[in-house]
């Protein structure tokens, strides 16, 4: 017997945006469904930021004795258990999982239902046994792994970023396809962890990044015992007889294969979007996703969209944003837009890599005037004492002294893009960076120094030191 729910809000998808928009809504005493048919806390949870930075953790602490033997530690790694990685991996997730959980949501006073939803026309949507007839509907559905058409793959036992973390005995050799974050993070903890690895890449490593920055994470995964591949495209792939997996990959017009125990397809996100009934809804979609404006509404004016589904940056922090704004333009009424200037993102290598803004290149092309400031790592004092002074600071600035932009990278990188975030989103100048108090010795002090060089050459210019010897006539105040 159908049951029928008329809620202010029907949520579609608990991760991320799902759920940061439901705790909101129904704290602020909306009425709220939320729908879910795979786990709560969807892809970062289960899949994503929660398991990797725990497998990243792991990783780091088995290539330790490598990085403590400069500072006259001498450490040795013992064999590596990874059934107790594996363990430590879903403890971790174990230990979240609550704050994700059905039952809290419940407790918030929200209606879950766990099915399929799939609207049956603009204004209704179906799930089980559940009639949803809502004020507003919000698709926050997500994204899964791109597994593009490669002859072969389908038909070939590989990994995606859902799988891996299942994992229980440590693969002798793994194939990665793809240089992204993903594909680089998970590179690296597994050869840190001792597996034979390959990356493929089309393009670079880390295309979307500063190129001297992706560099350096680049010549740090080399070091790690990551065998990289720059441009080469996977043509075809196959199963081999000792149950392992071939790539066959073309490269400066030449076929390479490349053999290991196990393939990690890594070449991205796509959302997911399928059997929602977006045509019967009058919802349009594109490519990157579900078509929408500024404040996140869709075609159907009863129907918006958030996170990954939107098709904008898919991260979590991106996720949680949108599920900020919707909460200003629903429960409020405030016409709130998305502003992209100012998104930060973190590549967790060691050494990490962040980014917010626009990177020098992208800047440059946009306005040739820009100009940058920087300071080395290698120039930090507390860098100096932990023997971690491979990276930089890197700040774009327009003609005006605005900060447009910031690359990172280095220890703690995604740790030090913040106050850079603040800069840029609030239109700030450089001089307000410049002018802080930094405590010493802190990584954070290379931000002050690199915002701090941008002004030397005026500061020390023979200009200034006339105006200095002249003041230096006058009586003091």
């Amino acid at each position: 017997m159908t049951k029928t729910l008329s809620p202010d809000i029907c949520i579609i998808g608990a991760g991320s945006a799902g759920l940061s928009l439901a705790a909101g809504a129904a704290q602020l005493g909306a009425d709220v469904v939320l729908i879910e048919e795979r786990e709560m806390g969807g892809d970062c949870l289960n899949f994503g930021c929660v398991p990797s930075k725990a497998l990243i953790s792991a990783a780091k602490l088995a290539a330790v004795s490598k990085k403590s033997s400069p500072l006259g530690v001498e450490l040795k790694t013992e064999d590596i258990g990874f059934q107790k990685v594996h363990d430590h991996i879903h403890e971790v997730i174990a230990s979240i999982a609550p704050h994700d959980s059905q039952e809290r949501f419940e407790g918030l006073g929200c209606t879950v239902i766990r099915e399929h939803a799939q609207f049956v026309d603009s204004a209704t949507l179906q799930a089980g046994e559940y009639q949803v007839r809502a004020r507003d509907f919000v698709i926050a559905t997500g994204s899964r792994p791109l597994v593009p058409p490669i002859p072969g793959l389908a038909d070939t036992p590989h990994l995606t970023n859902e799988t891996v973390f299942g994992l229980k005995e440590m693969p002798r050799s793994l194939i990665v396809l793809g240089g992204g974050p993903i594909g680089c993070e998970l590179a690296q903890s597994f050869a840190r962890l001792g597996a034979e690895v390959h990356v493929l890449e089309l393009a670079r490593l880390l295309p979307r990044d500063d190129a001297e920055a992706a560099a350096l994470v680049h010549r740090s995964l080399v070091g790690d015992g990551v065998q990289t591949h720059e441009g080469h495209k996977a043509v075809r792939v196959e199963a081999t007889e000792a149950g392992g997996v071939r790539v066959h990959a073309e490269a400066d017009g030449r076929e390479v294969a490349f053999e290991a125990d196990r393939l990690l397809v890594a070449l991205g996100r796509v959302p997911s979007l399928d059997n929602l009934g977006l045509d019967a809804a009058g919802v349009r979609r594109q490519r990157a996703g579900v078509e929408h404006n500024e404040r996140l509404r869709t075609s159907n004016k009863r129907v918006w969209v958030a996170g990954d589904a939107a098709g904008e940056l898919q991260f979590t922090h991106v996720a949680g944003y949108h599920a900020g704004l919707l909460v200003r333009n629903l429960l409020f009424r405030m016409p709130a837009r998305i502003s992209r200037r100012a998104v930060p993102w973190v590549t967790y290598t060691e050494p990490e890599l962040a980014q917010v803004g626009l990177t020098e290149e992208a800047a440059k092309k946009a306005d040739p005037k820009v100009t940058t400031a920087r300071f080395d790592f290698a120039e930090n004092d507390r860098a100096r004492a932990t023997r971690s002074t491979e990276g930089f600071v890197r700040a774009v600035v327009d003609s005006r002294g605005r900060v447009v932009g910031c690359t990172i990278v280095g220890d703690h990188a995604g740790e030090l893009i913040l106050p850079w975030v603040l800069l840029i989103e609030s239109g700030m100048k450089l001089s307000r960076m410049a002018s802080v108090i930094a405590p010493y010795p802190t990584l954070s002090e290379a931000s002050k120094r690199a915002a701090g060089s941008w002004y030397t050459p005026s500061l020390f210019s023979p200009r200034t030191r006339k105006v200095v010897r002249l003041l230096g006539h006058l009586p003091r105040l």
